[in-house]
């Protein structure tokens, strides 16, 4: 398993779009792969079990917190979704970076466990078009959204402890923010020791000397 592997989490409020970035830079990065979590809400339209969530029903939440087999788990909108242990795992052995998406519950839990984690918040835009936006996808009745409106605030509370932010106005610069994110993080020193020890042990065992050109009779 390679220690240049990423731990990586995104998080932002309903309507921030995040989801949408998330699948840009995964498009533009093959080797992020995206950790499943499970829940007990029900499957939106177009989600597949296995693929966006591990949709399951309350007793197999209870039974899968007695094992203590989730990282974290968060209650939202009276539903529950939690973190498996094993994925980090599983996508770190198939050496590739681990994607988070969760809530800033959950992403606080997150960086609990695992150091280094390399954090994004995505903030929506301004109430107006974060409305428009929630109207124009099509997947909520107006209480809902007026509901999802008013709970945005509270669900930036501690944004600030992430260690980047990306405010989502313009969807092609926000995802080549978060793209450049990835890429610059996968590139810090304090990951790459281990690969500049390897290079730099090459040039201390002795060489012999190149050849010379040979003299002219």
């Amino acid at each position: 398993m390679s220690t240049e592997r990423l731990v990586i989490l995104v998080s932002g409020p309903s309507g921030s779009g995040k989801s949408t970035l998330i699948a840009r830079l995964r498009e533009a990065e093959p080797r992020v792969g995206f950790s499943v979590s499970v829940t007990t809400r029900a499957p939106r339209g177009g989600e597949v079990d296995g693929r966006d969530y591990h949709f399951v029903d309350d007793a197999e939440f209870d039974r899968l917190l007695a094992s203590n087999a989730l990282l974290e788990w968060a209650r939202v909108y009276d539903r529950r979704y939690g973190t498996p242990r094993s994925e980090v795992t599983r996508l770190h052995q198939e050496d590739r970076d681990a994607l988070f998406d969760l809530d800033i519950v959950g992403g606080h839990n997150l960086m609990r466990h695992f150091r280094d984690v390399v954090s994004v918040f995505v903030l929506p835009p301004e109430y107006g078009a974060l409305r428009e936006r929630l109207v124009a996808r099509g997947k909520d009745d107006e209480a809902t959204i007026d509901r999802r409106l008013g709970q945005v605030a509270s669900q930036c509370i501690g944004y600030e402890q992430y260690r980047y932010l990306v405010v989502n106005d313009d969807l092609e610069a926000a995802a080549a923010e978060l793209i450049a994110i990835v890429r610059a993080e996968r590139a810090a020193t304090s990951r790459r020791l281990v690969r500049a020890e390897r290079v730099l042990a090459t040039f201390e065992a002795p060489h012999p000397e190149a050849p010379g050109p040979k003299p002219q009779s």
